[in-house]
């Protein structure tokens, strides 16, 4: 095996809330051997010189939709794009997500079929290049609800009702729902997505609606525990965030119209959330420029809700619930832009080491692949990457990767700064 030695300026490792100084890493092949200061250098080893970053494990995005190429044509997408187009956009986004610093994303469904879980495998194969992905390749939805894209051409009824159709996993009744979900895990799926209620996002739908019955909820849930297979759902509300964690839930996508009884559920139950701050910051903090981007019917919705979102946003950043990174972006910015959120949570207030481990340990715990990655240690993966800005002051700091390493074999960085400067 070949040996890399990777020298820090400074180091989060994912498991101390610090940055240590005088740390080296040990690279065998593939495999984290030994972090410490001083380390031996086995014969041929190659130096890399990171002293002048602050090195940190491979970041991780656990909400990511990838098989869209440009948030501006997302419009289009049910009627002119084909499979083939967002398999190519999926791949794409996990190329330039891990040039970007995050080694892995957590591909959490589109509105279509996207080939999702080909191009996780071609990456896993060695195929492609680009971050891990773990997928979920099919919403589990209802006709008409924010996981049905036909909402958008449902002025044309036979032809929405003829693409309802050409989507394996919406439909209604708990049988259709357990069927549903044996199928995605059959095809490969790491897990269940939910599309539990309303969204901003979609035009004919509101965040308050509750779009699956309870049986069906339940059906899912309890098929997906039985095949040893865990479930998120993209939901908002208290009443909702409530039914879902006391049917045992795994977690929970947004949760950003919750109240502190609830937050203190999720808290009893261990239920993590992943509350994707960014595409509701806008609104949060009051910026107009960027919130004129968002269609008539997503501004309005978003200006109705704005207390009830500062409130729970709130309630979210001073709880111990497991909080989640995950970036959620369809409006704006593209999907590959992960570091988004980590400028989201900061300007929140949100203590910067909180959101690191959010990026990097709780992310792997929650994804199922702790054991391989989001913490530099021995016997993980050399999944490693390295910032130039200063990850404790700097909100942008995440969007100006300068090195990144997954498995031992490094990537050409990528500075999403510069796409805007």
């Amino acid at each position: 095996m070949s040996y890399i030695k990777i020298i820090c300026g400074k180091l989060y490792d994912g498991i101390l809330d610090e940055l240590q100084l005088n740390k080296e890493i040990l690279i065998n092949g593939k495999i984290i051997e030994k972090v410490g200061e001083n380390l031996e250098t086995p014969e041929n080893c190659r130096i890399i010189d990171l002293s002048h970053l602050t090195v940190t494990p491979g970041m991780i995005d656990a909400h990511v939709h990838a098989s869209y190429f440009d948030w501006r044509e997302i419009d289009k997408d049910a009627i002119f794009y084909s499979e083939g187009m967002r398999a190519l956009a999926a791949a794409e986004c996990c190329r330039k997500a891990l040039a970007g610093g995050f080694t892995t994303i957590r591909h959490i469904g589109w509105f279509q079929e996207d080939c999702s879980l080909d191009v996780k495998r071609a990456i896993d194969m060695g195929y492609i290049e680009g971050a891990r992905m773990i997928a979920a390749p099919h919403f589990i939805c209802a006709p008409g609800s924010h996981g049905d894209s036909t909402q958008k051409i449902a002025t044309n009824p036979k032809l929405s009702r003829f693409l309802e159709t050409q989507y394996p996993t919406m439909g209604s009744g708990a049988e259709f729902f357990r069927d549903a979900v044996r199928h995605e895990v059959k095809i490969g799926a790491d897990y269940i997505k939910i599309m539990a209620t309303g969204g901003f996002f979609t035009p004919n739908d509101s965040p308050e609606d509750k779009q699956l019955s309870d049986d069906e909820l339940r059906a899912i849930i309890d098929t997906a525990h039985s095949l040893h297979t865990t479930v998120t759902a993209h939901a908002y509300t208290t009443e909702l965030c409530t039914t879902l964690a006391k049917m045992g839930i795994d977690g929970i996508e947004h949760a950003s119209l919750i109240n502190e009884e609830t937050a203190r559920l999720l808290e009893e139950k261990d239920v993590y959330v992943v509350p994707t701050f960014c595409p509701y910051d806008e609104i949060v903090l009051l910026d107009e420029e960027k919130l004129a981007q968002k269609s008539p019917e997503f501004q309005k919705k978003l200006r109705y809700y704005r207390e009830n979102l500062v409130n729970s946003r709130e309630i979210l950043k001073n709880s111990k619930i497991r909080l989640g990174y995950g970036t959620d972006l369809v409006v704006g910015y593209q999907n590959y832009e992960c570091g988004r959120e980590y400028s989201a949570w900061l300007r929140n207030g949100m203590d910067p080491f909180r959101t690191l481990k959010a990026a990097t340990a709780v992310n792997a715990d929650i994804l199922g692949i702790a054991d391989k990655v989001g913490t530099i240690e021995a016997g993980k993966y050399a999944d490693i990457s390295g910032w130039k800005r200063d990850l404790l002051t700097d909100d942008k700091a995440l969007l100006d990767c300068a090195f990144v390493m997954k498995e031992g074999k490094e990537s050409i960085p990528h500075s999403i700064i510069d796409d805007y400067e």
